[in-house]
């Protein structure tokens, strides 16, 4: 693998972490199944990509991408606790409903951002740096948040809802919380990656929950879930590793069109592995 192989895989890898923790909070802090990041991602890209064609803040423009996936994140929580919809379904029904947002927003089906600012530079130390200051003001009040009486009540509402009821806790009020946090995250992703690439696709988030799940898994395979520092280092560990895995895949000569396939394989042995494991340890 060479070594602008290896640096654009790291660069790709600290924007997909965001979008493994808008994956990560539902799955495993709400116990919320949910394929929201498949339209909140594409959601929180095409508003940072309209803003910045109008001269917008780069900053500015990725706050809105954030805000705006949040918001549609809170649609999914409506459509299953109000509608009583299942939640994979309210997640795909929502993410097909933004398709058409997208392209009303963006006019077309691509936008390209060329000789427009980006939060981007031309040295990829800066590049970096600008990535990992963006997972620490995340993460850290992330991390803070869940230490709280009102994060506490949040995973408490993954363990157990019912319990939670009986307490005369609203479920609703942290399941709404707990999704508009996790699209954030997945807008943040969709943000970073219009304007790390320069342009702005419909079908960018094609199958980047699958992506998120892969680097998710990784990650808790190689850190494990035990604890809360754990939990939530690992999208971030995950997402490195896994898109340096993809990045030897491809140096070895595996087409790019192949590696949805790849990714969908490797979710599978993860998993295989993973349950192999419970089941030899219990």
């Amino acid at each position: 693998m060479s070594v602008e192989v290896f640096l654009t895989s790291i660069l790709q890898g600290l924007i997909l972490a965001f979008v493994a923790y808008g994956v990560m909070i539902p799955f495993r802090i709400l116990d919320f199944p949910d394929l929201t990041a498949e339209g909140a991602y594409p959601l929180g890209g095409a508003v940072c990509a309209s803003y910045l064609l109008i001269g917008g803040s780069p900053i500015v423009a990725t706050l809105l991408g954030a805000l705006a996936a949040g918001i549609m994140a809170t649609g999914t929580a409506f459509a299953h606790l109000r509608l009583k919809v299942n939640t994979l379904l309210a997640g795909i029904i929502l993410s097909t409903m933004v398709y058409s947002v997208n392209l009303r927003l963006m006019g077309k089906p691509n936008l390209a951002l060329f000789n427009h600012t980006t939060l981007y530079g031309e040295n990829w130390q800066h590049n970096v740096l600008l990535l990992l200051g963006f997972l620490l003001l995340t993460i850290l009040p992330l991390f803070l948040f869940l230490k709280t009486e009102a994060g506490l009540r949040l995973r408490a509402v993954g363990f157990n809802p019912l319990f939670m009821q009986r307490q005369n806790i609203s479920v609703a009020r942290y399941t709404y919380l707990g999704l508009f946090i996790a699209g954030c995250f997945s807008g943040i992703s969709g943000s970073l990656m219009v304007q790390y690439q320069s342009y702005m696709d419909i079908g960018m988030g094609v199958g980047i929950v699958i992506h998120a799940l892969a680097a998710l898994m990784i990650g808790e395979a190689l850190l494990g879930t035990k604890k809360l520092t754990h939990q939530l280092a690992a999208p971030l560990v995950g997402a490195l590793v896994y898109q340096q895995i993809q990045g030897f895949a491809l140096s070895l000569g595996l087409a790019p069109t192949d590696l949805k396939f790849f990714t969908g394989a490797l979710v599978l042995i993860v998993i295989g592995l993973r349950r192999a494991v419970e089941a030899r340890s219990a």
